[in-house]
């Protein structure tokens, strides 16, 4: 069992940065893939960024994102810059233990979830 907490969320104006933080219980942190999606009112959840043996990016967020993992600590991050308006959403954090490339593009292909944390870019 994986329990996930994010952070860091807030209200930034365009161009700016955040830092989003996702910390996960277990002692198998490292045996995990790990991901973030976000999801804005109205629209589906979509995917943003995730981690295992390499890192792989949204085409909307390549270039702007990056996301790193801290197996000491049992963290994974999002560094957001260069911040736009449609990057409002809640972020979520994720993580598979069957993790497959062909498929980390959709919510089944996560296991456990945490609760969202708001992120919102005035223009």
């Amino acid at each position: 069992q994986v329990q996930l907490v994010e952070s860091g969320g807030g209200l930034v104006q365009a161009g700016g940065s955040l830092r989003l933080s996702c910390a996960a219980s277990g002692r198998t942190f490292s045996s995990y893939a790990m991901g973030w999606f976000r999801q804005a009112p109205g629209k589906e959840r979509e995917f943003v960024a995730a981690i295992r043996w390499r890192t792989y990016y949204a085409d909307s967020v390549q270039g702007r994102f990056t996301i790193s993992r801290d197996s000491a600590t049992n963290t994974m991050y999002l560094q957001m810059n260069s911040l736009k308006p449609e990057d409002t959403a809640v972020y979520y954090c994720a993580a598979s233990a069957r993790f497959a490339s062909q498929t980390m593009g959709t919510t089944p292909a996560w296991d456990y979830w945490g609760q969202g944390t708001q992120v919102t870019i005035s223009s």
